[in-house]
């Protein structure tokens, strides 16, 4: 499907509600298309529907009037530059960017990652970098147990039994 009827379902997406869809193909058409800075723009403003700052700063963090919290977001979400390295997404030569800004901005994250592991890295070899993947980033604590959490998992519980219960009940009255 071309560039431009892709846009323009995205579009009807957006308009119609339907936001988890357009966000799928964006996602996609940035996939196909990592270079463009346009789609990556229009990417960030789908997050910035969800509320979700870090992903926002991700889509955006390769242009130069993006927004310092969520670029503050992004870079914590993503600690480490071989973790950046491959949030961003990138293919390809730094020169593909089509700003200086963004170049810099690429071959800031790359430089910063080769520094880190030791060898170079390269954007299109993700092996070069994903070395550094393994410790660089670890899931966030485990939130702690709260009533709510307790009484919504005692209710399913409680629920599961109870079908069970009927299940069986009817089971033994099929053979009585």
């Amino acid at each position: 499907m071309p560039l431009s009827e892709t846009l323009a379902r995205v579009d009807a997406d957006l308009d119609a509600g339907r936001v988890p869809v357009a966000r799928q193909r964006l996602r996609g058409l940035v996939s196909s298309f990592p270079d463009d800075l346009t789609l990556r723009r229009r990417l960030a403003e789908v997050y910035r529907l969800y509320g979700d700052a870090a992903e926002a700063g991700r889509w955006m963090y390769l242009e130069e009037d993006r927004d310092a919290d969520e670029t503050v977001a992004f870079e914590a979400r993503y600690g480490s530059p071989a973790w950046r390295m491959k949030a961003l997404a990138w293919r390809g030569p730094e020169a593909k960017a089509g700003t200086v800004f963004a170049e810099k901005q690429l071959a800031a994250v790359r430089t910063a990652c080769a520094e880190e592991l030791g060898h170079a890295v390269d954007w299109d070899n993700p092996g070069s970098y994903e070395d550094g993947l393994e410790d660089a980033y670890e899931e966030p604590p485990a939130e702690p147990w709260t009533v709510g959490s307790v009484l919504a998992a005692g209710g399913c519980l409680v629920a599961a039994l109870a079908f069970l219960a009927v299940w069986v009940y009817g089971l033994v009255a099929l053979f009585d």
